[in-house]
C-alpha cells in the first residue's frame, strides 16, 4: 500500500511540476504521470543513491554534510535521466530538473506527513 501511495504521490508531483515550472512538460494524460512516475522510481531505486554517493565523494564529504543538496541534485539528474528515456518528458535544461525535483520533493514530504 505504501508503494501505492508513494508511486501516486511522485505522479501529482509531476503533474504540478508541469503545471508550475516553464520548460518541465508532460505530454498526455494521467497515464502518462503514472507511467513517469513508474519510471522515475525504478532510475531512483538502481541510480539515485550511486549518484547521491558519486557527489559526496566528488565533493571531498560536502556533499554527504548537506545531504539535502546532494539528493535534490542526485534526482534532477535522474530527471534529466528519465527526460531522455521517455517522449512523454520534457525538461529544457537543468534548472527547471532541479525546480522539478524540489517539487516532487515537497509534494512527498507532504504526503508523507498527512500520512501519519
Amino acid at each position: 500500500m505504501a508503494l501505492l501511495i508513494s508511486w501516486l504521490t511522485v505522479a501529482a508531483g509531476l503533474w504540478l511540476a508541469d503545471k508550475l515550472i516553464s520548460g518541465f512538460e508532460v505530454t498526455g494524460d494521467w497515464k502518462s504521470y503514472v507511467l513517469l512516475a513508474a519510471i522515475l522510481g525504478v532510475l531512483e531505486f538502481f541510480l539515485g543513491w550511486l549518484l547521491f554517493v558519486i557527489l559526496g565523494v566528488v565533493s571531498l564529504g560536502l556533499g554527504f554534510l548537506f545531504a539535502f543538496v546532494t539528493r535534490l541534485i542526485a534526482s534532477a539528474i535522474v530527471l534529466r535521466i528519465a527526460d531522455l528515456l521517455s517522449t512523454r518528458l520534457t525538461i529544457r535544461g537543468f534548472g527547471p530538473a532541479l525546480l522539478g525535483a524540489v517539487v516532487i520533493a515537497l509534494t512527498s514530504g507532504a504526503a508523507d506527513k498527512l500520512q501519519r
